[in-house]
């Protein structure tokens, strides 16, 4: 054999062997995603930059890399809310897929609520990098990605081309912010109304973030009263019969004054909302067990959040006599931490960290352990329980 028969032999083996690892590992991910993401995809990412993983989870949602869920929502996993009724109270909460990437992608994943954004009208990169950082030991995250956003405009042509019968019955949130460099909050808020009132099913007023310099500053009550009282406006004299319902979502680390402050506002005919988002990241750092990563500024996700915003859920819909529907996130990573929001108060929860560290499988896991905790509860459906824990 001479040396190019050779060399030509040695190419075919390699593509060979290629061709059939990559085909052993598509057979595996598909014949058993949990397994194959727990043990290949997730300790894979790890060594990839927070941002990068995170772009690149995107990305495989849009493409349809993974595999879509296979549980069909058992009964007890419907819920009403907002005068929609949803098959699972499970979503997607905004800052995972922000440019409106990955909406059907999402759904496919079991998700009932998809949440875009933060949308800004104007497009802006966001604050520099690094920006966003693992606490892998907390199961936690902290981030000050700073409403990076493509804007107003090319999200919501996106959006016009998502096909709503893909979402099958799912809800399309859009979670709107501010321009950094913006004179008038207001406006930018109203804008985002006038844009996307043909493609939302809600929207969501962020005015939460602690990336954005003054953005909390808008809980204040009497900012919150004008943001709230001209947003309202412009919804009602939308030529449009559909008018979306208007969610706020809060910080956690608002002052028990602050809460009844808001619901003093949220509760006005003139600026109303039709719900609450409790709760967004938080500035506190309680007993991280990576105190390094800690000190970096942003807001902090994950495991640390859990009991927090449970408790504000709680306090919220005390607060509201239960008249205002509510959305609970935070730290949302097994079916009991989510039948703990709804006791509390919530008729839907939100995901976000608890999807970087165990990947699109954990919406199957939190969605059967909850089933099995309604249905050993004597609850029929997630409704009946929403509140029970009060």
């Amino acid at each position: 054999m001479s040396k190019k028969q050779a060399v030509k032999k040695l190419k075919s083996l390699c593509y060979l062997t290629l061709g059939g690892s990559v085909a052993y590992q598509f057979i595996y991910m598909r014949k058993d995603f949990p397994s194959y993401y727990e043990h290949v995809l997730q300790p894979a990412s790890q060594y990839l930059s927070p941002e990068w993983a995170h772009n690149l989870g995107v990305a495989a949602i849009k493409y349809g890399i993974f595999p879509p869920e296979k549980y069909n929502d058992p009964s007890v996993l419907k819920t009403k809310f907002l005068n929609y009724d949803l098959s699972n109270p499970i979503g997607i909460a905004a800052g995972f897929d922000k440019h409106a990437d990955a909406v059907v992608g999402l759904r496919n994943l079991g998700f009932s609520i998809v949440e875009i954004g933060s949308v800004t009208p104007e497009p802006q990169p966001g604050n520099p990098k690094p920006r966003v950082f693992r606490l892998s030991e907390d199961q936690a995250v902290i981030n000050r990605y700073g409403f990076n956003s493509e804007g107003h405009n090319k999200v919501h042509q996106k959006l016009q081309n998502v096909d709503k019968a893909q979402l099958r019955q799912g809800l399309l949130g859009i979670n709107l912010g501010k321009n950094k460099l913006s004179e008038s909050a207001v406006l930018d808020y109203v804008d985002g109304i006038k844009k996307f009132n043909d493609v939302a099913d809600y929207f969501v007023i962020n005015i939460s973030s602690p990336n954005t310099p003054g953005l909390r500053a808008l809980q204040e009550k009497d900012e919150l009263q004008k943001l709230l009282t001209e947003v309202n406006k412009v919804r009602a004299s939308l030529e449009s019969q559909n008018k979306p319902p208007l969610l706020l979502k809060l910080a956690p680390d608002l002052t028990l004054q602050d809460k009844k402050d808001i619901v003093s506002v949220i509760t006005k005919k003139e600026s109303k909302v039709d719900g609450l988002v409790i709760s967004n990241t938080t500035i506190e750092r309680p007993g991280l067990a990576n105190q390094e990563v800690a000190k970096e500024t942003g807001g902090l996700s994950g495991k640390p959040l859990t009991n927090k915003s449970t408790e504000m859920i709680k306090e919220m819909y005390k607060l509201t006599k239960g008249k205002v529907p509510i959305i609970g996130v935070g730290g949302v990573f097994t079916g009991q931490d989510a039948y703990d929001k709804i006791l509390a108060g919530a008729s839907a929860i939100q995901i976000y960290t608890a999807l970087i560290y165990q990947g699109p499988p954990v919406v199957t896991k939190i969605k059967t352990e909850l089933a099995d905790l309604l249905e050993k509860n004597g609850y029929k459906c997630v409704n009946d329980a929403v509140g029970k824990g009060v």
